[in-house]
């Protein structure tokens, strides 16, 4: 009956989390390889504020998105160096490099005047603290200070409960997936073992039982001691493999989602 009682209470907290928020190697203002890019659309001067709301968060993710694509197609199917400290192409380095070249044209409604961010992952030594494995989840940094993200939905082991009920909650993590997600993860598969930050494309197809990403460094390899990464774009897999890859005993995942305030940044002057 205890074993029925948690199943239920995560299987409720997983739903709660849908409707309701490796540390960077590059903190704020350092020096990263510069890419030449397409430059982004200017944003809308003269939008209604209600409009703006709703259209300029769906901006931001297209941005994100765009930006990715454009570092797919330039790699052209070569491996991209994943080994330094200010490498984009380490997965983390990656995802955060696209939030950090297009964050500048947005803000929170609620903190008009504050540069946005986007938190590292919490370190080692405080997720063994929660015993946990490292990269299932972010510092917990306040919007008030620049986090425009929220947990939108969680999976962690839970050692009280049997595999099947864990993988059933995990399922059901992975069927919260939506478009312009940062996905965050521990994991052991056959890519790997360890945290691994990805960017979701597109919403869960329960058609298929997929979803789409893109992300770098999931798969590579060294050369001459150097490790270089994959970049991926509309890489797809069943929501099954992604479960296989992170339901294991101290691992897990988090979807994190841009709040729905997001406003342009010149919509605020």
């Amino acid at each position: 009956m205890k074993r029925l009682f948690t199943f239920l209470l995560s299987l409720l907290t997983l739903f709660l989390f849908s409707a309701a928020p490796a540390e960077s190697a590059f903190p704020e203002g350092a020096e990263m390889e510069e890419i030449e890019m397409n430059e982004f659309p200017e944003t809308p001067d003269s939008l209604p504020m209600e409009t703006t709301v709703s259209t300029a968060r769906e901006s931001f993710i297209e941005d994100i998105i765009a930006l990715g694509e454009q570092l797919y197609i330039k790699a052209n199917g070569k491996l991209q160096r994943a080994h330094y400290k200010g490498d984009i192409y380490v997965c983390k380095n990656f995802t955060v490099y696209l939030f950090r070249q297009t964050r500048d044209a947005y803000r929170m409604a609620e903190f008009p005047d504050t540069s946005l961010v986007i938190p590292n992952n919490l370190p080692n030594e405080k997720c063994k603290k929660l015993g946990q494995a490292y990269g299932i989840i972010w510092e917990d940094v306040p919007a008030a200070k620049g986090n425009p993200f929220e947990t939108a939905a969680q999976f962690i082991y839970d050692a009280s409960l049997s595999k099947e009920e864990n993988r059933t909650l995990a399922l059901e993590f992975m069927k919260q997936v939506k478009r312009g997600d940062y996905f965050q993860m521990s994991a052991n598969y056959s890519h790997g073992t360890g945290a691994h930050s990805a960017i979701m494309i597109s919403d869960y197809d329960p058609e298929t039982n997929s979803v789409h990403w893109m992300d770098s460094n999931m798969a590579g390899k060294k050369i001459n001691g150097i490790r270089y990464g994959k970049v991926q774009f509309d890489a797809v897999e069943t929501i099954d493999w992604w479960v296989d890859a992170f339901c294991q005993k101290k691992r897990g995942a988090t979807l994190y989602r841009l709040r729905d305030d997001i406003v342009f940044a010149n919509q605020t002057e």
